[in-house]
């Protein structure tokens, strides 16, 4: 029972380390890559808190390197799923009884161990299985999950104290209960810090989990599973399976205590998971909530005042970095004609520059993309616009699969602003440019809300304040990240909440109150100090004669 009101400690984003030469995490990071590349994991699920081998092995390696093994791991089934849907519930009166002070301290021990000797092992883990570069590793598995148990202690903290007003005799005020039941957190490849908070954000309100990695991401989530058994996340509240989605979805969804998903993901799976709850609704004790974040189709619009410079990085950066698998990624850019030759000749410029390869070599800039079905798919669009007359491959377009998933970062300029690739989620490096005339402005903005059933993130470029209102006000419903003057990637957990709506899902903003109010019951309680002892009301008097 708590014995005082307890101030947390300030949150405060965690720096991001440069990894230049010569610096001693640079050094460790390159220790950590080889000394992981040198053995072969077998890795198990977590299920109450103990080890559990299916037998099933499927291979780990990284999209790199198809030819090396960094390990297997046990490939579960329905049973494992109902396993750990009984080992949460087994857990959930004593996590949800527990002060909330002490969950604060267990996610707040995760970020400090996050930052100090987890570090360089989630780092390398995502590095390895997710070919993401260095920098990109630390400024997401390593910051940004540390930043979201940071900020969702502190928002936790600020929910607590949303509390309603009293009068005197009364005294009213909120109980913030963890949801009924079970929390299902379906998480991606794309980002470790989103597959480590999925599941620690309603856990951090009390909640119990099922937790279900991308089967592309499951070396770093073994890492992440580490972490919290070692910062004190008790036995069986938070179980992690290695299980395929249908599976993972039919027995969750139709368990009667399913109190919620949170999920990262692609539109199409979390379409189908709504319709399936909604299939389902019946057979739960309460309606579940649904939290979703899926795909995006982020534009980057410009105008003739536009920095020429800063446009040309920020569609570099905004496309390319991790290989645009980035549900943020710039994937369709508006140019006017007026800038769109000194605009080509720096993106053109710019690009010749850039390095691919692995990310053990830190002077590439770019990886691979996660896995052959994405290469397929990618490549088959790049080929596309090299045979079809309303498109052009300008830059990039080569693709190779023989060592690795590598697909060359690339440049389409389309001649019509519906083209297949202005308006179709890849989800990977290819970024597609149509120049519009200067005077067709409105048009171009008109057609750049209609195109896309997406709002997740979107950029714009001028320097001048009137346009800069206009496109806001034009576009307001176009984004649930907007980005004035800068790339539509890198949201910081507290400064810049993330989440879009339209086909990009709930805007529940991950990290912030929005999210961490999802998980949580509220029971309103009254209390009267002087209650009625007469069950009459003055007016039931009679008049005075």
């Amino acid at each position: 029972m708590a014995k005082g009101f307890f101030n947390v400690p300030v949150a405060v984003n965690e720096p991001v380390l440069s990894y230049a030469p010569g610096t001693p995490e640079r050094k460790e990071l390159q220790a950590k890559l080889n000394e992981m590349r040198s053995k072969e994991l077998e890795l198990p699920m977590i299920i109450g808190g103990k080890e559990v081998k299916s037998g099933k092995l499927e291979r780990m390696f990284p999209p790199h390197e198809i030819a090396h093994t960094l390990g297997y791991y046990h490939q579960g089934d329905a049973s494992h799923v109902t396993m750990a849907i009984e080992a949460a519930m087994a857990a959930r009166e004593q996590w949800a009884a527990l002060s909330w002070e002490h969950r604060a301290s267990i996610f707040l021990k995760a970020a400090d161990l996050l930052a100090g000797p987890y570090r360089a092992g989630l780092n390398a883990a995502t590095m390895l299985g997710q070919s993401k570069n260095a920098y990109q590793a630390e400024i997401d598995a390593a910051c940004e999950l540390a930043d979201f148990f940071r900020f969702g202690v502190r928002e936790m903290t600020r929910i607590y104290k949303m509390q309603p007003e009293s009068v005197r005799g009364i005294w009213n005020y909120n109980e913030f209960r963890p949801l009924e039941g079970f929390v299902y957190a379906l998480t991606p490849f794309n980002f470790t810090s989103i597959a480590g908070n999925l599941p620690a954000a309603p856990a951090m309100m009390g909640n119990v989990v099922v937790w279900k990695p991308s089967k592309t991401a499951v070396y770093s989530a073994g890492v992440i599973m580490d972490l919290f058994r070692e910062a004190g996340v008790p036995d069986g509240v938070i179980n992690l399976v290695f299980v395929s989605g249908p599976v993972g979805a039919e027995v969750t969804m139709s368990h009667p205590d399913f109190a919620g998903i949170h999920f990262t993901g692609s539109t199409g799976v979390f379409q189908s998971v709504w319709k399936r709850i909604g299939e389902n609704i019946y057979k739960y004790k309460s309606y579940p909530r649904i939290v979703g974040e899926t795909g995006g189709k982020d534009f980057i619009f410009a105008d003739a005042t536009a920095n020429k410079k800063a446009l040309a990085i920020a569609m570099v950066r905004g496309a390319f970095e991790y290989q645009g698998q980035k549900c943020s990624a710039a994937s369709r850019a508006y140019v006017p004609a007026s800038i769109w030759p000194e605009i080509r000749e720096c993106l053109e410029r710019e690009m010749a520059t850039v390095k691919m390869g692995p990310p053990e070599d830190f002077t590439n800039f770019f990886n691979a993309v996660i896995d052959e079905s994405s290469f397929d798919k990618l490549a088959s669009f790049i080929d596309r616009a090299k045979a079809d007359k309303d498109a052009d491959v300008i830059i990039g377009g080569g693709h190779d699969k023989s060592v690795g998933y590598f697909i060359e970062p690339t440049i389409i300029q389309a001649y019509d602003p519906k083209y297949i690739t202005m308006e179709e989620e890849l989800f990977g490096p290819v970024l597609t440019v149509y120049v519009y005339n200067d005077e067709d402005l409105d048009e171009t903005l008109k057609i750049l809300d209609e195109t896309s059933i997406y709002a997740l993130t979107g950029a714009i470029f001028s320097q001048n304040r009137y346009n800069i209102e206009k496109y806001t006000r034009i576009l307001e419903n176009a984004a649930g990240n907007f980005y004035i003057n800068d790339k539509p990637t890198g949201a910081v957990v507290g400064q810049q909440p993330f989440g879009g709506a339209r086909g990009s899902g709930t805007n529940d903003k991950a990290g912030s109150l929005f999210n961490m109010l999802r998980w949580v019951n509220i029971r309103t309680i009254k209390e009267n100090f002087n209650p009625p002892l007469d069950y009459t009301y003055p007016n039931f008097a009679p008049d005075n004669e």
